[in-house]
């Protein structure tokens, strides 16, 4: 049984997760519109015999996608890391100094 160490909830067995094929294919533009790039992309595919990378989705458990580095001939996974990047961290935001607020008019 093939066995997927999810970075967010552990080792799992595969029937856990989904295969959402060949992580290395790149889409063609949306506003492409030759037939022929889309027919490659969708139906043109290596077979390849050895390391190999690949989208799997955890939707059993915590539903992220993960691009999952997998020989083919043994099944032996090289690594597991989210198909997301991280967001980015922004720095502190700079604290202005308090506002004095204008003096109050008392009523008569």
């Amino acid at each position: 049984m093939l066995r997927i160490d999810c970075p967010c909830c552990g080792p799992r067995d595969h029937d856990e997760f989904r295969y959402g094929g060949d992580a290395s294919v790149i889409r063609p533009a949306h506003d492409d519109a030759d037939p022929e790039v889309w027919y490659r992309y969708v139906f043109v595919r290596k077979n390849p015999a050895g390391a190999h990378r690949e989208h799997w989705q955890h939707v059993l458990g915590c539903r992220q996608w993960l691009i999952v580095e997998r020989d083919t001939r043994n099944h032996a996974i090289a690594s597991v890391a989210l198909a997301r990047k991280p967001p980015a961290k922004k720095p502190p935001a700079k604290k202005s100094p308090p506002r004095k607020s204008p003096p109050r008019k008392r009523p008569r």
